[in-house]
């Protein structure tokens, strides 16, 4: 069968290559990939940014955004042939660390869990895998092709998960929410602010494409400038990890602000800020400032939901490209009116 795969580390090493069936060692459940998302964690591996391969191995199968249909299923393993599922990333490290003992494994305390097509586990982004029945989500068929955006929204719903948590601290009622960068996670981040009954604000440079619409659509409100040009919000989730827009949506924050940090920035970039007025800020404003990667078996079943219940036609227009396999370069390509490119399998 064939699978997409790299030698992470070293740049322009991808390939799609012949490999063997999946080992049943990888788990009980076989299935037919039918889709596999594509995002900026892909382009990184690709480009030797980071990554690693499963031990004694050289190549890494890429792919942890995905969709597949099950093939074979064991009895009472709650799952059966023609379901859809949704593989979850990550696995608890085998210490295992206090959290991965309870399955909190997105909060690995040692860094010793892996993830597929990420860190030490080969990816979904072959012809056919096998999975833990654990680890394999079961969607609803409505969704259909949809279903691919499953990996992203529980990076989300575990992020508003979190937002809501330290809000309890103290009597929180939010009214108001800034959304920092327009791609699919912040687009996903304002869905599931919408859908929490709050007003919502995008905040990113693009000015034309589908992003400012698809913001309207959700009856949030888009906007191009500068962060300090928004209103203040009382949970502010930044997607771009952009240096100065992670300071200033640090210092933009209401009183008793979250601020959510989901996106990764580039190491090696230098940017003058005034610590003290920083620091002052977020002390007098009780701030809360954190991060958040990564999401467990209840964010995913969490992100179903949120899915479910979305209008169809607009998480419809997030997918914006259905690359066939043989052209998988062309989903990694980066092109402006990109929202979310999915390399489909079965075209």
């Amino acid at each position: 069968m064939q699978a997409l795969t790299t030698i992470p580390g070293q740049a322009s090493s991808a390939r799609l290559d012949d490999v063997d069936e999946p080992p049943r060692g990888d788990g009980a459940i076989l299935v037919d990939t039918l889709a596999i998302g594509v995002c900026g964690t892909d382009v990184d591996i690709v480009g030797g940014v980071f990554g690693a391969p499963p031990p004694g191995q050289q190549r890494l199968v890429l792919g942890h955004e995905s969709l597949a249909q099950v093939r074979e299923a064991p009895a009472g393993s709650g799952l059966a042939r023609g379901d859809l599922v949704v593989g979850i990333v990550r696995r608890p490290d085998p210490v295992p660390c206090p959290n991965c003992a309870i399955d909190e494994w997105d909060m690995c305390r040692n860094g010793r869990y892996t993830e597929r097509g990420i860190k030490e586990r080969d990816g979904y982004c072959a012809e056919r895998y096998r999975i833990e029945p654990e680890f394999a989500v079961k969607i609803d068929p409505a969704l259909g092709v949809l279903g691919v955006l499953l990996e992203p929204t529980s990076v989300v719903a575990k992020a508003w998960e979190h937002v809501e948590r330290i809000g309890a601290r103290a009597r929180w009622r939010p009214a108001r929410v800034l959304v920092t960068g327009a791609g699919p996670i912040g687009l996903l981040a304002a869905l599931l602010g919408r859908q929490r009954g709050l007003e919502v604000h995008v905040l990113d440079r693009i000015e034309s494409g589908p992003k400012p619409q698809l913001v309207r659509d959700l009856g949030a409100t888009y906007h191009t400038g500068a962060v300090a040009e928004t209103p203040p919000a009382d949970v502010v989730i930044e997607c771009t990890g952009a240096g100065s827009v992670v300071v200033d949506a640090m210092i933009h924050a209401a009183e008793n602000g979250i601020v959510c940090l989901l996106a990764v920035s580039a190491a090696g970039r230098t940017l003058p800020v005034d610590v003290g007025t920083l620091n002052r800020t977020l002390v007098l404003r009780n701030a809360v400032v954190f991060g958040s990667i990564n999401a467990n078996r209840r964010h995913y079943h969490a992100a179903a939901a949120a899915l479910a219940t979305a209008d169809r036609g607009w998480l419809e227009r997030l997918i914006t490209r259905r690359v066939p396999l043989h052209d998988w370069a062309d989903a990694l390509a980066r092109r402006p009116d990109d929202v979310k490119p999915i390399i489909d399998l079965t075209r």
